[in-house]
């Protein structure tokens, strides 16, 4: 379960990643049937203010004893050079060995890396920061070309969206897809990105392109799933040329409008297999998928499993 949360702030840490973490665990969502989670922000020592890399600061409220205890221990952004210093490393490996999650955002990974959690293990960071991970830390299996890595009790994600996918990915692998949703939803963000819910999740955004302008469309779309949907109706709605269309799509998801549509309704799929009853057929139905046949081609292929099977082993979550 995923009952208390700490956030350690090296000094030099990046405030838009922390706030992913705050966003993604800090709020209380418990209208929206989100279990309620305690949050704790933790420093070097409790009050003692953290320098930020925008020139403010950040006042914690714990200092290091706020990690005991804690489910996950979530790591923003922060600067590397040099190394985050001895006592914040250990507290972070020591509650990794008392049972934590660790969850690093972006260059969150080199704390990681000092305290010895990287080695031997796939992990990954911004693109920009990948070479000199590797470089410091040659025992950790360093890969620059997902979005995050979930290695267990270790999830190392990219750059700060990435941060958003990671953490949503923790929340349903400890809370369920319902409550995933929910949090996506608040945050007005697809509920998860290319690849599906493996070990690891294909870059879909390319180093080069600009993002933004498509995520109010997305949104809708993820309410809109059951019903059906052309490249020319979506341009039209995102009051576009086809062509402009399907080449912003592409940049600011990775994929085509047709994969990320049938990535999500097998998403919204998974989500119904777990929390109902439903049938199959109503369950395709339902997802935009049309019949049970289609929705098993669809489905296997995403995650390997059929649809029965998916229920058989996840349905206890509902």
């Amino acid at each position: 379960m995923l009952r208390t949360v700490a956030v350690v702030l090296p000094d030099d840490v990046a405030p838009f990643e922390f706030g992913v973490v705050c966003e993604a665990f800090g709020v209380d969502r418990t209208a929206q049937g989100v279990p309620p989670i305690e949050f704790r922000v933790c420093g070097a020592r409790a009050g003692a203010a953290v320098s930020t890399t925008v020139g403010c600061r950040i006042v914690p409220e714990f200092g290091l004893e706020g990690l005991d205890g804690a489910d996950l221990v979530a790591v923003p952004a922060h600067g590397y050079d040099p190394p985050v210093g001895h006592p914040v490393v250990a507290a972070v490996r020591e509650a990794h060995r008392a049972g934590a999650t660790v969850l690093s955002v972006c260059s969150g990974a080199f704390l990681l890396g000092e305290a010895g959690l990287l080695d031997g293990r796939r992990c990954t960071t911004h693109w920009m920061h990948a070479d000199r991970l590797a470089e410091r830390y040659p025992l950790a299996k360093v890969d620059p070309d997902v979005l995050f890595v979930d290695e267990g009790t270790v999830i190392t994600s990219a750059g700060t969206a990435a941060g958003i996918d990671a953490c949503l990915h923790l929340i349903r692998r400890e809370l369920g897809s319902a409550v995933a949703t929910a949090v996506a939803r608040r945050m007005v963000v697809p509920p998860q990105r290319d690849g599906g819910q493996r070990q690891f999740v294909d870059l879909p955004i390319p180093a080069d392109a600009h993002g933004g302008g498509l995520q109010q469309l997305l949104a809708w779309l993820t309410e809109h799933l059951a019903e059906p949907h052309t490249v020319a109706a979506l341009a039209r709605r995102a009051r576009m040329s086809e062509r402009t269309f399907a080449r912003r799509f592409t940049a600011e998801t990775g994929t085509t409008p047709h994969r990320w549509l049938t990535q999500q309704r097998v998403l919204l799929a998974r989500r119904l297999l777990e929390d109902t009853g439903l049938e199959l057929d109503a369950v395709a139905a339902s997802a935009g998928l049309g019949d049970a046949a289609l929705l098993r081609h669809h489905f296997r292929r995403a995650t390997g499993l059929t649809p029965q099977a998916y229920r058989r082993a996840f349905a206890s979550r509902g």
